[in-house]
């Protein structure tokens, strides 16, 4: 069995250049490569296109990359709660693509499976299908979407083993699941790093084919965005 083992982020990243794109699994601060991003911003790589839902907050998480001015371009369903992103979005500083999430989610998956493009109803008739191609189905008109194209896709498990086998935890697969193997390399960081067959085989969500590499993150603040509490009965 291939070991898809490394030692550390540093030797996970080694080969990211400046003006690449990578697809960064997460939703918010859910299940975000906490440690691939902050090894990206001490490489200083600039000029990235980043596919991500969103950009999380502005202190945290791609937040981080921002600051930095080190992407070029984001692609994602929302601005959501991070100031900075929306901040260089109206100034010009920044180059948006907004994309409805179910078509994102779809434009990873549909790379992963190797399927070059596909039609949905999702954005006909709006900005969103400004120089798409657009064809009816059963008397309902779809635009033509393609499948992402990436250097690289960095996800987050919470459990891997040394072949690149992935394991979820609750909403944390997220954007994960869809974004492993839909790049030309799939780099895995993960809470808990097992020998290979140490992992049920029916527990195993991402098979370790779609993973190129894969390593122990050192530390996870995982933060909660929106905290909401309520008061004891």
């Amino acid at each position: 069995m291939i070991n898809k083992k490394v030692q550390n982020v540093q030797e996970a990243l080694h080969d990211i250049k400046d003006g690449m794109t990578i697809m960064l699994g997460g939703f918010g601060l859910c299940g975000i490569p906490e440690n691939s991003i902050a090894e990206l911003v001490n490489m200083g790589v600039t000029d990235l296109t980043c596919i991500s839902n969103n950009a999380g907050v502005d202190d945290f998480g791609l937040g981080l990359l921002l600051q930095k001015k080190q992407i070029k371009k984001m692609i994602s369903s929302y601005v959501g709660e991070n100031a900075e992103f929306e901040r260089q979005m109206l100034s010009g500083e920044l180059e948006v693509e907004l994309t409805p999430q179910g078509t994102l989610a779809e434009k990873c998956r549909a790379a992963q499976a190797g399927i070059p493009a596909f039609y949905t109803p999702a954005g006909y008739g709006t900005e969103v299908a400004e120089g798409k191609e657009a064809r009816e189905f059963n008397g309902k008109m779809h635009i033509m979407e393609e499948a992402y194209k990436a250097d690289f896709a960095i996800v987050k498990a919470w459990k891997g083993d040394e072949a690149g086998n992935l394991i979820f935890k609750g909403t944390a697969r997220n954007f994960n699941s869809c974004m492993a193997g839909a790049a030309k390399i799939t780099i895995a960081e993960v809470e808990e790093l097992v020998p290979a067959g140490t992992l049920d085989p029916n527990q195993i969500h991402i098979p370790g084919i779609f993973v190129k590499r894969i390593f122990q993150g050192a530390t996870y603040e995982k933060r909660i965005e929106q905290r909401t509490t309520r008061k004891r009965n």
